[in-house]
């Protein structure tokens, strides 16, 4: 199974402040574990809100609203992508990253969200539809899109 663990922004993430290097060094050891044990699909971090939009759907109506956003606590700073046996399994890792070491220090959490596949979708997803979706990636994959 696939999971997303969304890592949260933090007032020191959303002003910008980059990690210093002993926080590198730190995550960077954690990260190291997850690709040795061949779970690690991808892990990034991403720019603070100020940097984004959000596009708000109403019916026909559609609106962009330039960032930075307000509620931090509800903003992604980063996320890991992993392939684990279970959701147990993935909490336990997760709950050895050294957050807590990290940066200001400052309380945070991390959302784990199984990401879906194919067989997720039973019978509305056709299998041309399945098709379609494989073309697709094999053609990002081979454009070095992903």
């Amino acid at each position: 199974m696939r999971f997303m663990v969304i890592t949260k922004a933090t007032a020191e993430s959303e002003a910008g402040v980059l990690p210093a290097t002993e926080d590198f060094e730190t995550a960077g050891k954690f990260i190291e574990e997850l690709v040795d044990a061949g779970v690690l699909l991808a892990a990034e971090g991403i720019s603070p809100s100020g940097d984004g939009a959000r596009i708000y759907f109403d019916g026909e109506k559609t609106t962009v609203v330039d960032g930075p956003f307000t509620e931090t606590k509800e903003l992604v700073a980063g996320f890991f992508l992993v392939e684990m046996k279970s959701l147990e399994e993935c909490v336990e890792w997760f709950k050895r990253y050294p957050f807590a070491r990290l940066g200001a220090g400052e309380p945070t959490n991390v959302e784990i969200r199984r990401v879906f596949q194919a067989e997720d979708f039973g019978e509305n997803f056709t299998p041309e539809q399945q098709a379609a979706v494989e073309d697709r990636e094999r053609r990002a994959k081979a454009a070095g899109n992903s």
